[in-house]
């Protein structure tokens, strides 16, 4: 008796595998699409909750990174008032953002109430990815798939909120501190604040993917533990090429933006390395 339920669940995955593989093209062709449908479906129902709320959307979420009162400004201010650093002292200043077209409100509120539905709705939509991926996938990947699952949402959250909470706030400072002359008034618009806050979130999101798209390359033989370390350099010098063009002119404020990109780049080696050691063992 207990010997056939330590062989059930096994079976019923080689049934599930089975069935699986008898999938027709077509067969696969409509799960894909009932998937994407419903990732549309609930982006669309979590977008119009964000269009019902714009007013907390927006105040809160979309113009906080610019606010004094951000948590990242003040942090940064009670920082730079410890270590004698006036220059974290970001976003201080109040600045207006402007339209300057008829609808242009309107259709910023659509765009913001669609990408808070995207980036909402971007866990059940990688879920969705992932249970389309599987029956490709043999009875070992499987059991690897819900993990995958946790790890790529977990990098997606934690990639938006680095953005947003530390990036976005300080390419504000820079961008609107940033003047040719004294005499060159700046004259925000809406669209263009708000078009680059979502977007460096988002970026951050996709970068912090970095991990999972190496174990796919290393996967396939296109990238390699080494190749990543003999680029290693290059990469620190990017990254922290990229830190000080964002951040006020002082070491910390770069490492703090530098540092998750190296770890990230250190992680994709571990990685890489793992499963070309899987790769060999397999063979």
């Amino acid at each position: 008796m207990s010997n056939k339920n330590l062989t059930k669940p096994q079976n019923t995955e080689l049934a599930e595998v089975r069935k699986d593989t008898d999938m027709s093209f077509w067969d696969h062709l409509d799960i894909l699409r009932f998937s994407i449908m419903r990732s549309f479906a609930v982006v669309f129902i979590l977008a119009i909750i964000a269009f019902y709320f714009t007013d907390f959307v927006y105040s809160q979420i979309i113009l906080g990174p610019k606010n004094p009162d951000f948590i990242t400004n003040q942090l940064f201010c009670e920082l730079g008032n410890i270590i004698g650093a006036p220059s974290l002292c970001i976003n201080q200043g109040d600045f207006k953002l402007n339209n300057f077209e008829m609808a242009g409100q309107f259709k910023s509120n659509l765009l913001i109430a669609l990408v808070a539905g995207i980036i909402v709705a971007m866990p059940y939509i990688l879920t969705e990815m992932w249970y389309f991926i599987r029956p490709a996938l043999s009875i070992k990947e499987r059991k690897g798939v819900r993990g995958f699952i946790f790890v790529t949402n977990f990098l997606f959250i934690t990639g938006i909120s680095f953005g947003y909470f530390l990036i976005a706030p300080l390419a504000i400072n820079f961008l609107v501190s940033w003047t040719l002359s004294p005499d060159i008034e700046n004259t925000l618009r809406l669209g263009s604040y708000i078009s680059m806050v979502v977007m460096i979130s988002l970026s951050t999101g996709i970068v912090f993917q970095l991990p999972v798209l190496i174990y796919f390359l290393a996967r396939m033989g296109i990238v390699t533990a080494a190749l990543l370390k003999t680029y290693r350099k290059h990469a620190i010098v990017a990254f922290f090429l990229l830190s000080a063009l964002i951040t006020p002119p002082d070491v910390f404020s770069q490492f703090l933006v530098a540092l998750p990109l190296i770890l990230l780049y250190e992680i994709s080696i571990k990685i890489a390395k793992r499963v070309e050691k899987k790769r060999i063992q397999e063979l």
